[in-house]
């Protein structure tokens, strides 16, 4: 069997990155000879699922694959110095460098002395030569051998120049090295390639695929909403990393959300008992209440610590990036654009005295995307330039989407509770009421003419059980609530001129009989 020493290049051509790990695609054309032969393919990254790696000839080739493997060797890095090598290592190729150059110039100034010694010697020679028979050019004489004593001086002089130097070199290239030593440990580089045996019934071309899995690489989604006046432009980007070994170079990006490791964990099974038990007589008596907060949300993933998952919504989404990308294996966020919308919005400014005493500006529109919005952070962006960062939840293709864009200094709310208790002395009914004042106050900058609408919002609580009863005094509430919903959030919509102020009383009343207790 016939086997390629040479190493064939199989650069990554598609990547279809997961939650927490990227399958990797290489697409080649293969030159085959007739027969059995072996071929090496890479260097592929030595992070590389065995297990995971497939290969397939799709051309209409008489040709099979009977064997593909991934072998890992441990390689040497080269002489060379790369952009990934340290300032010493750099420093020390500079200082081999320049002491080469320094040698060089030594054996030349070398040179270049001793041919001026023959030559003084041959012209004192000539001088000896020519005063025996008689010859008197004196002149000519102390001329040339004056230019021979100032240039043997001027080329002794760089040459001792040059040996001053090299000793230095030599010395701080010690001292280098040295640091090297104590600070780095160099080990081999850990490269993979493929090792795939083909049969092939003629010569001929043939399209080769592989893949594999991949870790060290994950996505997550991203946005930035820029708000001008009545439209919002939201950007879907995608912040990808990867670490794999390998650069990422002009490759076909594909963005999934699906999770091949949770696949493979069956679900765990507990046991759940249920116990009936009998009502002593003072409970039968008795009714126990309690007040608890609830917050009103849908159903997510749980929140866990340090970077959070993909929330798709329970289903696998699939998302493509505009054009080739390139991600190098730096370890550094890559921001990858997706999409791009540009949508009318709905503005509105909205205020929970209870929660904050903030007036902040709220904006809603529907996802005319083509796909669905993965939970994930988002940049807000208005007129003045960047005013926060926000989060964006899960919302399905044509769904609202509701971004608060930060709060208004021109507005200052107040709010006063108060709690009184009464209880009947026939009936031992209990009836607590409260009463909350919202004072709201709008400083506008000179230049400002027109009305604007906050929409305040107060919530009233919502009674599970019909031993008490949850009653709004409407002949004590000034005004009455605009709206008041199921689950008991009362809502005001104010215009306020430039410079007004308002006042908002809302009065509720919890009545409950005797026997209630925890109230």
């Amino acid at each position: 069997m016939p086997t390629d020493p040479e190493l064939i290049p199989a650069p990554v051509t598609a990547v279809t990155c997961l939650e927490d790990r990227a399958q990797v695609e290489r697409t080649l054309a293969l030159d085959l000879r007739a027969g059995v032969q072996q071929l090496r393919l890479g260097p592929v990254s030595a992070l590389a699922v065995d297990r995971t790696l497939h290969a397939e000839l799709t051309a209409d080739h008489q040709a099979s694959i009977l064997d593909a493997r991934i072998v890992r060797a441990w390689t040497p890095r080269g002489p060379l110095p790369t952009a990934e090598d340290s300032a010493l290592r750099l420093r020390v190729h500079a200082l081999e460098e320049e002491r080469l150059a320094l040698e060089q110039r030594t054996d030349r100034l070398r040179a270049r002395l001793d041919l001026l010694g023959r030559l003084a010697t041959d012209l004192l020679r000539e001088i000896g030569e020519g005063a025996g028979t008689g010859e008197t050019d004196t002149t000519r004489w102390t001329e040339e051998l004056d230019r021979v004593d100032d240039e043997r001086d001027a080329y002794g002089e760089q040459l001792r120049a040059a040996q001053a130097r090299l000793a230095v070199l030599a010395t701080e290239l010690q001292e280098t090295e040295h640091a090297i030593l104590l600070s780095e440990q160099q080990p081999a580089e850990l490269l993979g390639h493929v090792e795939l045996t083909v049969r092939s019934a003629a010569a001929g071309q043939a399209q080769l695929r592989l893949t594999h899995l991949v870790p060290c690489a994950l996505w997550r989604p991203a946005y930035r909403a820029v708000l001008d006046e009545e439209a919002v432009t939201l950007e879907t980007d995608a912040m990808v990393w990867q670490r794999t070994g390998e650069n990422w170079s002009d490759v076909t990006l594909t963005l999934s959300t699906a999770r091949s490791a949770s696949a493979n964990e069956p679900p765990r099974l507990v046991e759940d008992r249920l116990m009936l038990t009998d009502s002593s007589p003072a409970e039968r008596r008795t009714v126990e209440v309690e007040l608890r907060e609830q917050e009103i949300a849908d159903l997510g993933p749980a929140p866990v610590l340090g970077l959070p998952g993909v929330d798709d919504g329970g289903e696998t989404r699939v998302l493509r990036a505009l054009a080739p990308v390139s991600v190098p294996a730096d370890g550094r966020a890559h921001r990858i654009p997706l999409s791009s919308i540009a949508t009318p919005a709905g503005t509105e400014y909205a205020c929970s005295p209870e929660l904050s005493p903030l007036v902040t500006q709220v904006v809603r529109f529907d996802n005319c995307s083509g796909h669905a919005l993965l939970a994930g952070p988002v940049d807000l962006v208005r007129g003045s330039g960047f005013s926060g960062r926000g989060t964006l939840d899960f919302t399905a293709p044509g769904g609202p989407v509701e971004l608060a864009f930060g709060s208004h200094d021109d507005y200052r709310v107040l709010r006063y509770a108060e709690e009184s208790h009464d209880t009947a002395t026939m009936t031992q009914r209990t009836t607590v009421t409260h009463t909350v004042r919202l004072h709201l106050s709008r400083f506008s900058a000179p230049g400002a003419e027109s009305d604007q609408t906050v929409v305040l919002r107060e919530r009233i609580p919502v009674s599970e059980v019909s031993a008490v009863n949850v009653r709004l005094r409407e002949e004590d509430c000034s005004p009455l609530p605009d709206a008041v919903d199921d689950e008991g959030i009362a809502r005001w919509d104010i215009a306020l001129p430039p410079g007004g102020r308002h006042t908002v009383t809302l009065v509720y009343e919890l009545s409950a009989s005797g026997k209630v207790k925890g109230l």
